[in-house]
């Protein structure tokens, strides 16, 4: 994407601040559609997740939350408008959150958040932002007027600290838990077998980078799921509370158990999640690939 077209496409989505939700909606479920038809590469590897995560689905409902997804994703898009320009208390309208008070009890440091992929990823960790500072890994998108305008949204309030992914520095994390920031991190992709295990996802062995039970283990922190659901109105940030008996010195069990935490919001939400990511990429050795 060059810049002059990323720089058309913000101002799109920026223009639509002022509408209703479900004008925002409307035009979005426009786009979603084209997406679905244009993006034939990203619709089959959406298809193939649900078939493995889904395989007791028929293939009409495997495609209908497919294409929901794609609507889904693109409204997450738009939305962004009023990530980017809203003021602060409509957004605090905007993203109700539930469970506050995990975020604020003192006896919750250190904290792990663990922010699976759904659309409303996004809302969720700009609301956090105007509660507290927080840290998080951050990949620099390629294009450089679209990270800019990334950065200038998780910015707005309170600056989270940024720890870049390519070349992941474990002590920054470490050093940022130790000084009190939430860790909020998004734990459900594939980034090789080289420094990933593999744990079920819906059956499916999955290569799912142990990083949560580690740091849990290393910091003594407390961890909880903050998963951000989209709604007719806005988003819903839902902050629950710790997990107990976590971690158990068992870093496969208890990434296991991680990963059964994100299927229970999948099955919950299951257009609102990102199927459009490989998430079965890598795979056991001696196993063909799913794609």
């Amino acid at each position: 994407m060059s810049a002059l077209f990323a720089r058309l496409w913000i101002g799109l989505i920026d223009a639509t601040v002022h509408w209703s939700q479900g004008a925002r909606t409307r035009l979005a479920n426009g786009f979603g559609d084209l997406l679905w038809w244009t993006i034939v590469p990203r619709r089959r590897i959406a298809l193939t997740n649900l078939r493995l995560c889904f395989p007791h689905w028929s293939d009409e409902q495997r495609r209908a939350i497919a294409r929901r997804t794609f609507r889904n994703m693109a409204r997450a898009v738009f939305d962004h408008s009023l990530l980017a320009l809203a003021p602060r208390d409509k957004l605090i309208d905007y993203v109700h959150v539930e469970g506050l008070e995990h975020l604020h009890d003192p006896a919750n440091r250190p904290l792990i958040l663990v922010a699976p992929h759904f659309v409303g990823l996004d809302a969720g960790g700009l609301r956090i932002s105007i509660e507290l500072k927080a840290a998080t890994i951050y990949a620099r998108q390629r294009n450089r007027a679209w990270n800019d305008w990334v950065l200038r949204i998780r910015a707005r309030f309170n600056t989270p600290l940024l720890i870049q992914r390519e070349g992941f520095d474990l002590r920054a994390a470490i050093r940022a838990m130790k000084d009190g920031l939430p860790f909020y991190y998004l734990p459900d992709q594939d980034y090789g077998a080289q420094h990933s295990i593999f744990v079920p996802f819906f059956g499916t062995p999955a290569a799912t980078i142990p990083m949560v039970a580690r740091l849990a283990k290393i910091t003594g922190a407390k961890v909880m799921m903050a998963v951000s659901e989209m709604t007719a109105r806005g988003y819903v940030l839902h902050l629950e509370p710790p997990w107990g008996d976590f971690p158990s010195g068992d870093v496969e069990a208890d990434t296991a158990r991680m990963n059964r935490e994100i299927e229970r919001w999948v099955e919950h939400l299951p257009d609102q999640y990102l199927w459009t990511h490989r998430r079965f990429k890598s795979r056991p050795p001696g196993v063909a690939s799913v794609y």
